[in-house]
């Protein structure tokens, strides 16, 4: 799995989809010297099948069962189908609010029944909030949140929020990436 996970660092900065700046993120209004764009990646066919390829490989070596997998939208929805694709495990949509006034009114698309096991999938975490509503709704279902995994943790507090209540898999941490963007070019 070294290579694969050394792969989509790689690709994190020949796609850039890490970028140094002044930039405001979504968690709370935060300001921040970097941004990360996994949406850059995920909307690249080779980049989501490695993605997808890393989570399942990382879930099957963490002995981790689930019969679903899920994902707020909208970064993770690419990321969750092309995993549920790989797993040949059905696909859950968390929306971000209950379809107002149309339909079901439901918060998820597909289906959870009582006692389901269900990856959820991020593309970023800062602080965990998202991902946590996203727990939430999938709970209130009945289903059981078997961990949650994500590509980037900018480990700014979303491993320990998430860690307290499940298991937390993050593909690659944000140390990382800086640490491949301190190594020396090769020409």
């Amino acid at each position: 799995m070294k290579n694969s996970k050394d792969e989509l660092i790689r690709l994190f900065f020949d796609e850039e989809a890490i970028l140094f700046g002044r930039f405001i993120l979504t968690s709370g209004g935060k300001k921040s010297d970097y941004y990360i764009n996994v949406k850059k990646l995920s909307t690249k066919p080779h980049a989501l099948k490695l993605i997808a390829k890393l989570m399942a490989e990382e879930a099957q070596k963490r002995g981790i069962a689930f019969d679903r997998v899920a994902g707020p939208e909208l970064g993770a929805i690419p990321i969750a189908t092309a995993l549920a694709l790989e797993t040949e495990k059905p696909l859950v949509i968390v929306r971000k609010k209950p379809k107002g006034g149309h339909g079901t009114g439901s918060q998820l698309e597909g289906e959870v029944k009582a006692g389901d096991k269900v990856l959820l999938v991020e593309d970023v975490t800062t602080t965990g909030g998202s991902v946590l509503k996203a727990a939430e709704v999938l709970e209130r279902e009945g289903a059981e949140i078997a961990a949650v995994m994500v590509v980037v943790d900018r480990e700014e507090g979303a491993e320990e929020a998430i860690g307290a209540k499940y298991t937390f898999l993050p593909l690659v941490r944000v140390s990382e990436l800086f640490a491949r963007r301190e190594e020396p070019q090769k020409e």
